[in-house]
């Protein structure tokens, strides 16, 4: 299965955000998965991908010219694909993965697992969205879409599709 994580380029100022990160990256080695990101190999970009890579599991990285500099584009991994700007970035993540997980991270981040949920609910694709809600980052965010459907803006099921898991153990056991 492609796991496509979106995750912040930077380490964020709590330590289980990183801890996370080494967790997400174990599980999706060790069960045979193949990392799907940014293509960074800085913040907790970097350490997702460096953990996959360091216990044997397949990493793609999707990272358009102009960061290749600025995120520093990772050249250890199985493929990187450098494509022309973000909005092909963010198109060719959607089509590589089949579950999409935002881990902590800032609007970049929060935009495209935004788009990912978007996508499942226009049935683009049948996908579960994932926010890894490390020491509750993601609350407002679970309050927000948790009104969406109280207000008739979506529907129960296609919430359903949305978790909101502390721990990638969760993770695991949800999928």
């Amino acid at each position: 299965m492609n796991i496509t994580v979106y995750c912040g380029s930077n380490k964020g100022t709590d330590p289980a955000f990183e801890q996370e990160a080494v967790a997400l990256g174990l599980w999706i080695a060790e069960n045979g998965h193949t990392l799907v990101y940014g293509g960074g190999n800085i913040g907790l970009m970097g350490i997702l991908a460096d953990v996959v890579l360091d216990h044997g599991g397949a990493v793609i990285g999707v990272i358009p010219e102009f960061l290749i500099e600025h995120e520093h584009g990772h050249t250890g991994l199985h493929t990187l694909e450098v494509v022309p700007d973000m909005s092909t970035r963010k198109a060719r993540m959607l089509e590589l993965g089949d579950v999409y997980i935002a881990m902590p991270g800032g609007p970049g981040t929060l935009e495209e697992i935004s788009e990912a949920i978007s996508h499942m609910r226009l049935l683009l694709h049948d996908c579960t969205c994932v926010f890894l809600n490390i020491n509750g980052y993601y609350d407002l965010i679970h309050a927000a879409y948790r009104r969406m459907v109280e207000y008739g803006f979506m529907p129960e099921e296609q919430y359903d599709k949305i978790l909101f898991v502390n721990t990638v153990k969760e993770i695991a056991d949800r999928l």
